[in-house]
């Protein structure tokens, strides 16, 4: 019988079934569709086996398979029964990889971080990526995370430590620390390695924010009212963020729509907070004479404290630093050091609790020697 030719393949337009040798047969079914058969026969009985379907089998590569499956039929074994199995393993292997990828380090970091995108901003969100893709994705990415030893954490840490970044190593500890925490919640790890981590870390030496105290912070905020240079925005800017210790991007920003001076608090949004938490700040009688006369001044719509040059746009975050420098503070004082002058006074002088405190610095209560140093 004379075997098919590729011409014969192209040629074939209507519903047939076309010999090749050997049980092979080339069909185009009632519905149009082109394919390869094999027809056996296995202890006496008749079998079928579709081989592959055309063009994406050609007759080269269907002849090929034909002796495959015309081996194993001599063995007694059906191929469809063959290519089941094989299926089955592949699904199953491709089972196991997805597992092991979902057990793996990066993707459970990826995940945690997915996790907490509502809670925190874009920035912080990528600012988290990256410090584990730069230094703990290339050791632990692949790894399963039940896997992964404490002296594994420790090797990535000292490798950070030995190129001077001490606050990297901090914070790679911390999110390590935290996404272990979280595959353990989620079943996928029963123990934290980077939880015996405590105390591992070189010291740091804690930098203080320039800030004044006492008798000093009374001149300085005398020197601020009576200078002439300063502009009066500026000016303002400075008692502002001094009788409200609040961060000064956050004075900056600040719109009348935020202001409430009937109840005398200032309500900020979550997504103007460093934490990403809506902060009220309750207005004493000097912040509310701050805002009397920024009123008067520029009106109450919009920015509190615009731009000299914009009014539709904050002042720029050097602003009032350079004031400060200008007035001869340099080293001295900075807008950030009114938090840390308000935190050592109510530490020391108010009586009330740490909670309280913490809490009118939008901070979370931190196990810490709170005079020494505010967190920006």
């Amino acid at each position: 019988m004379p075997r098919l030719t590729v011409l014969d393949i192209r040629n074939a337009k209507e519903q047939c079934r076309l010999p090749d040798g050997g049980g092979l047969f080339f069909e185009i079914t009632s519905t149009g569709v082109k394919r390869w058969l094999y027809r056996f026969k296995i202890t006496g009985k008749n079998g079928m086996y579709i081989v592959g379907r055309y063009p994406d089998l050609s007759l080269k590569k269907a002849r090929v398979q034909h002796q495959q499956a015309k081996q194993l039929v001599k063995q007694g074994i059906t191929p469809a029964r063959v290519r089941r199995e094989i299926k089955n393993e592949n699904i199953e292997r491709e089972k196991e990889k997805k597992d092991f990828r979902t057990k793996s380090f990066q993707y459970i970091a990826e995940e945690w971080i997915n996790q907490q995108k509502n809670a925190w901003s874009h920035n912080h969100a990528l600012s988290v990526l990256n410090t584990l893709s730069n230094d703990v994705f290339g050791s632990l990415g692949n790894k399963a995370v039940d896997s992964i030893t404490p002296p594994e954490v420790l090797k990535i840490l000292r490798k950070i430590e030995n190129r001077g970044s001490l606050e990297i190593a901090r914070k790679v500890l911390q999110r390590t620390n935290a996404v272990f925490r979280y595959a353990i919640q989620t079943g996928r790890a029963m123990y934290n390695p980077a939880a015996d981590m405590q105390g591992v870390l070189k010291a740091k030496s804690v930098e203080h924010l320039p800030a004044l105290f006492d008798k000093d912070l009374s001149q300085l905020l005398k020197d601020i009212t009576a200078n002439q240079k300063i502009h009066t925005t500026t000016k303002l800017a400075l008692q502002f963020t001094a009788v409200t210790a609040c961060r000064s991007g956050e004075v900056r920003k600040a719109h009348w729509s935020e202001i409430d001076l009937e109840v005398n608090e200032w309500h900020i949004p979550a997504e103007r907070m460093k934490m990403r938490r809506a902060h009220i700040v309750p207005l004493s009688k000097q912040a509310v004479a701050v805002l009397n006369r920024a009123g008067k001044l520029w009106g109450t719509a919009g920015l509190v404290f615009p731009s000299v040059i914009d009014e539709n746009k904050p002042m720029s975050d050097n602003t009032m630093s350079k004031a400060l420098r200008d007035m001869g503070y340099r080293g001295k004082a900075t807008p950030h050091g009114f938090r840390s002058s308000f935190s050592s006074a109510a530490y020391e002088k108010s009586g009330f609790p740490s909670e309280v405190i913490e809490k009118c610095l939008a901070h979370e209560e931190k196990n810490k020697i709170k005079a020494a140093k505010v967190d920006p």
